[in-house]
């Protein structure tokens, strides 16, 4: 289908559409069956809104949470739950059952399971823990160190800080990219990968679109023209001139995600707004502004007990979308804290961030639908 005009709430009703009309029945891990397509892909410009379905409420603050859960690293679902965050319970819980050999009267049921997660630290940090999954990867890749055809140590790569680094000193670069699918390391995941990977791309602003975006909300821009002591603006390189001493940014920044399974009502939906999260984080760390968010689709299915609230969905009317307002801790914005402790480093403000500091703005939705996660 083409997506080029139509906006990001028609496209998903229109691929629940596609999966129901022309998706084969496949058998799949879980046993509750699917109604299954291949290869599709949805776009997004950012300018449009923040990517946010309106057609069913959607639980913002889990999928902050889960975010930056990835982001920090974190591979164990403590953090989640001190959030009220339950999206890999099921998970956690299943890798639990099949690794004790206890009675099952002795065994703890799964309510009894998260309780004890969350209030025994040591038994948390042995079956909380999830593998080498998305946190692990993004944050702390694992490669071996030779020498002379000998493994001599193990380093960690830390991909997100390299990609950061590189859109600030090389954002031309084909190689801005985030890999999870560590073939090395799957059977230590509880759960393999369904969003293996990310690539971003950056482009110049124009001296008409930057002076677009810096005439928004702000006087900043038109200081910067009366201090310039400009009567007129005739030429492109004095826009540009006039913009970087306002500080506008220079460039726009897409990012577009691979996904080799995709639970289309549940998961999909999620999926979307959580990577325009992290292309907003991305954008506000290295001073660009989102432009369009990509999604390639690999198997794109309905699970059987998915399809009469996809039926509800497909019909009904979408809201505008909402804003997210990205707001730091207050105690750092003061100047004089600034000055004293230096600018923060990127992990500083990911271990700052909370699940609050992402604002959403003007968001109106449809009540939420109800439907089981299948494990």
């Amino acid at each position: 289908m083409n997506t080029d005009m139509i906006n990001i709430e028609r496209q998903y009703q229109q691929l629940l559409r596609d999966i129901l009309e022309n998706g084969v029945e496949k058998k799949d891990r879980t046993g509750t069956g699917t109604l299954s397509v291949f290869g599709r892909q949805i776009r997004h410009k950012m300018s449009q809104g923040f990517p946010l379905l309106t057609t069913k409420k959607m639980a913002w603050k889990t999928m902050v949470t889960e975010l930056l859960w990835f982001l920090r690293g974190d591979t164990n679902i403590k953090f989640l739950l001190d959030y009220d965050c339950h999206i890999w319970d099921g998970d956690t819980y299943k890798n639990y059952a099949s690794k004790t050999s206890l009675d099952p009267v002795e065994q703890l049921t799964k309510e009894q399971f998260i309780k004890k997660i969350k209030t025994d630290e040591e038994f948390a940090k042995t079956w909380g823990e999830l593998g080498p999954i998305y946190g692990h990867q993004w944050r702390s890749w694992s490669k071996f160190e030779y020498q002379d055809g000998c493994i001599i140590g193990n380093l960690s790569i830390d991909q997100i800080l390299n990609l950061i680094n590189e859109l600030k000193t090389n954002p031309d670069s084909r190689r801005l990219m985030v890999n999870a699918w560590n073939v090395g390391e799957l059977d230590e995941m509880v759960l393999p990968p369904c969003h293996y990977g990310f690539q971003v791309y950056t482009r110049e602003l124009s001296a008409r679109e930057r002076t677009a975006i810096g005439s928004k909300g702000s006087t900043k821009l038109y200081d910067s023209i009366k201090e310039g002591g400009y009567d007129t603006i005739d030429t492109d390189v004095e826009m540009h001139k006039v913009c970087d001493d306002a500080n506008v940014p220079k460039r726009a920044i897409s990012l577009m995600w691979n996904q080799r399974s995709v639970d289309t009502f549940l998961g999909l939906p999620f999926n979307i707004a959580s990577y325009a999260l992290l292309l907003e984080i991305i954008a506000k760390e290295v001073n660009m502004i989102p432009d369009e968010l990509i999604g390639n689709l690999g198997d794109v299915h309905l699970y059987k007990n998915h399809i009469e609230q996809a039926k509800e969905q497909m019909y009904r009317r979408s809201y505008d979308l909402p804003k997210v307002q990205i707001t730091e801790r207050n105690w750092y914005l003061h100047e004089k804290v600034k000055e004293h402790l230096g600018e923060k480093t990127f992990d500083e403000k990911i271990l700052s961030y909370r699940p609050d500091c992402f604002e959403l703005i003007n968001y109106q939705s449809h009540p939420k639908i109800k439907a089981p996660l299948s494990n």
